[in-house]
């Protein structure tokens, strides 16, 4: 079987490989088996089962994963600036060419810029001069539903 150092080496290389995707990545994926990595290092230093490691790795990231990545997004993206793209969710545009997705057309103007527009439910056609929220980008096109206050006026 495998010694204590070997098992310390392996888990130490095993945390020093996911703390350098970590570094690489900065996407919060890996730093959570890094923590599960260090419990099992410390397991096995203390001659404690392969096993015992193995399930204290897991346990542990999936722990890390659980109760403190909502808390690490919330303070890791916090001074991220949004694209021109993402900043567009949630604005309001004027359909300028008549969206039906079955046909594949559809512009809207916003902000003084046009851009392509697929609506989100393929069975809704939106008329020219209609108010549309926009829910998301699908590549190059917004993605626009009818706003709710506007079509009762």
């Amino acid at each position: 079987m495998f010694g204590i150092a070997e098992l310390l080496i392996f888990w130490v290389v095993v945390l020093i490989v996911m703390i350098a995707i970590e570094l690489a990545t900065m996407g919060l994926t890996t730093i959570w088996f890094a923590g599960g990595a260090l419990a099992a290092a410390i397991a096995a230093a203390f001659s404690l089962p392969l096993w015992f490691q193995i399930l204290l790795f897991l346990v542990v990231s999936l722990l890390l994963m659980i109760f403190t990545r909502p808390i690490a997004v919330k303070y890791f993206n916090k001074d991220r600036v949004r694209t021109n793209v993402e900043s567009l969710v949630g604005r309001q545009a004027i359909v300028i060419s008549e969206i039906d997705n079955l046909q594949g057309i559809g512009q809207v103007t916003v902000g003084g810029q046009e851009w392509s527009a697929r609506s989100e439910d393929d069975k809704v056609r939106m008329d020219v001069g209609a108010v549309v929220d926009i829910v998301a980008v699908s590549g190059v096109k917004l993605v626009v539903r009818m706003d709710p206050q506007m079509q009762n006026i």
